[in-house]
């Protein structure tokens, strides 16, 4: 068996479901070494044998990992968790009580048949679409925490990855459109939170003081009917149809390439952004609403269970329709009055 060996220095981590290993190590080194194993169905002579514990790869998610790993501000703070058999594994550790774990194949010596070849060393417990998105991206300076369990069984390896994914929770999408105002670059994801804001503060808009910001109710407030994460939602899409890359090109670059007429049609708010004229998107929005409002004013008022215009399906049908509004206004960027 060839010689080839991965090794990688290691802090042990004892923890109520075993002890594993944790350290940091190149991501394609990492890959070469990673079997995927999934769930699926055997028929082992007329009976089904149900194998592996992972569920099947999404493409999509995967082709969205390949193209987060290439923008300057991707991360993965998280450890990719692996198995590996024990026979493929050994541990030293130095007088001063570092530690230095290393994984290879194996061979063994009375049955020639009886061999783990390199590059199926590991299994992956969490993190197989954050490691598939590897094998089409090369050349990435890109390390990874690993987190190794040695020896673990198939029901160990099942248990933690149902209690990884069983205890994640999703982070509320308003509190991530708040955080965007933190950037330090611009972002069409932080121009559509800035202008939210002040949707939401100032005391002539349809919106004041009804925004929940963090996606829950505002201390204090009564009759908040929109989440801040609906009413980006909403705007967003016309200012751009790949938020990440702007946010990308915002960092590296600070501006971005003018968008063509047909690009102005479908984004009706790019030219806005690109200039660095978002107090006109917000212009439009305010005057926009601010119509719906005075043609509507009771049921705009009224913020009482089954009223609809002011809520989110009557929010994102109006959203839907600015476009052909504004366009039957105007062919070139500008701010339509109210």
């Amino acid at each position: 068996m060839p010689d080839r060996a991965l090794s990688i220095p290691v802090a042990k981590v004892i923890q109520p479901v075993g002890t594993f290993f944790t350290g940091s190590v190149d991501a394609y080194a990492l890959f070469d070494i990673c079997k995927f194993d999934f769930r699926r169905i055997d028929d082992a002579g007329g009976y089904k044998e149900f194998l592996g514990f992972q569920r099947k790869l999404d493409p999509k998610r995967v082709r969205a990992i390949e193209r987060y790993i290439q923008t300057v501000d991707a991360v993965f703070p998280t450890a990719i968790v692996i198995s590996v058999d024990e026979k493929c594994a050994s541990i030293e550790t130095d007088t001063a009580g570092s530690s230095r774990l290393t994984l290879q194949g194996y061979q063994d010596s009375e049955t020639a048949d009886f061999r783990i070849e390199y590059e199926d060393i590991a299994s992956i417990i969490d993190g197989q679409h954050r490691m598939k998105a590897f094998e089409r991206v090369k050349g990435l300076e890109f390390q990874v925490n690993v987190a190794v369990f040695v020896g673990a069984d198939d029901a160990t390896k099942a248990d933690i990855f149902s209690t990884v994914n069983l205890a994640q929770t999703k982070v509320n999408k308003s509190l991530v459109y708040d955080l965007f105002s933190l950037q330090k670059t611009r972002s069409s994801e932080k121009t559509c939170h800035e202008i939210v804001v002040a949707l939401d503060e100032m005391k002539e808009s349809p919106f004041f003081e009804r925004i929940k910001r963090l996606g829950s109710a505002t201390e204090g407030r009564f009759g908040e009917t929109l989440s801040q994460a609906t009413v980006v939602k909403g705007i967003l899409p016309y200012i751009t149809d790949d938020a990440l890359a702007d946010r990308d090109i915002g960092k590296r670059f600070g501006f971005w390439d003018p968008s063509g007429p047909e690009e102005v049609r479908k984004r009706i708010f790019r030219i806005f952004f690109e200039r660095q004229q978002d107090e006109k998107i917000l212009a439009n929005v305010l005057n926009y609403f601010s119509a719906i409002r005075d043609k509507w004013p009771n049921a705009w008022k009224n913020t009482g269970s089954g009223n609809m215009i002011n809520r989110t399906n009557g929010y994102n049908g109006f959203m839907r329709f600015l476009r052909p509004v504004y366009l039957n206004f105007t062919s070139e960027p500008s701010v339509i009055s109210k």
